[in-house]
């Protein structure tokens, strides 16, 4: 949606390129950055730097006109840690940073009870067409289309651990663009870092997914607490 350096940075330099002033004091998260989605739940998933695998993701309540945390996990990032969305290419097991919009759910699992979001039940024919040759590039799909190549694309009921709930990251999904990536999601934990995706432990996947509610435009933002791609402090 909005991939690239959209997080407000640690430095007043940065927060003036972002058009935000610094501000004295310390904050919730959101409040610091100059671009939340215009929503008012927040998803922020953010690493140290960017070659690391592993950092936080915290969510979070616009309330009165001020930023509520509503819950954190432990989060795992690609395992070629993060990269800037405008400039990420695909195959390169990086997490894209910037500020996107969560276009539906899935999982293997049924919804957790109380799930607002659209929750796509997984089955043997859904797939995640990656193939950049197919018009179906970078989309659910249900079944395989003739075009995509089941080679160059993710069976999803093959990831049965990570893929019992996941949430869609809308990463290069509005106009996709050929190469930059593909299958970008908030997922729960396989054994290790990702091939790209945010990941939590499942009962955290949960309770997102009971939190999440689609009048309130939930956004992710994906950053790092110093850097080019840089969230404010937690």
């Amino acid at each position: 949606m909005r991939p690239g350096v959209v997080l407000a940075l640690v430095s007043a330099c940065s927060l003036a390129l972002l058009g935000a002033a610094p501000r004295p004091g310390p904050e919730p998260l959101p409040a610091g950055m100059a671009d939340t989605g215009g929503g008012s739940q927040l998803i922020v998933a953010q690493a140290p730097d960017t070659k690391a695998t592993t950092g936080t993701v915290t969510w979070w309540d616009l309330r009165d006109g001020a930023w509520v945390r509503a819950g954190s996990a432990p989060a795992r990032f690609g395992a070629g840690g993060l990269v800037d969305g405008d400039t990420r290419v695909q195959g390169t097991d990086t997490t894209p940073t910037g500020l996107y919009d969560l276009p539906f759910a899935f999982g293997i699992e049924p919804a957790p009870a109380g799930t607002a979001v659209e929750y796509r039940a997984v089955r043997e024919s859904s797939w995640w067409c990656q193939d950049n040759d197919s018009r179906s590039y970078n989309r659910w799909v249900d079944p395989l289309p003739a075009d995509c190549r089941a080679a160059e694309s993710e069976h999803l009921v093959d990831f049965r651990e990570q893929y019992a709930h996941a949430l869609v990251i809308g990463f290069n999904y509005d106009r996709p663009v050929r190469g930059r990536g593909a299958g970008i999601f908030l997922h729960v934990n396989g054994q290790g870092a990702t091939a790209g995706c945010v990941s939590v432990p499942e009962d955290d996947m949960r309770r997102i997914l009971r939190w999440a509610e689609p009048g309130k435009k939930p956004h992710i933002a994906v950053g790092t607490a110093g850097g080019g791609t840089a969230v404010t402090r937690y």
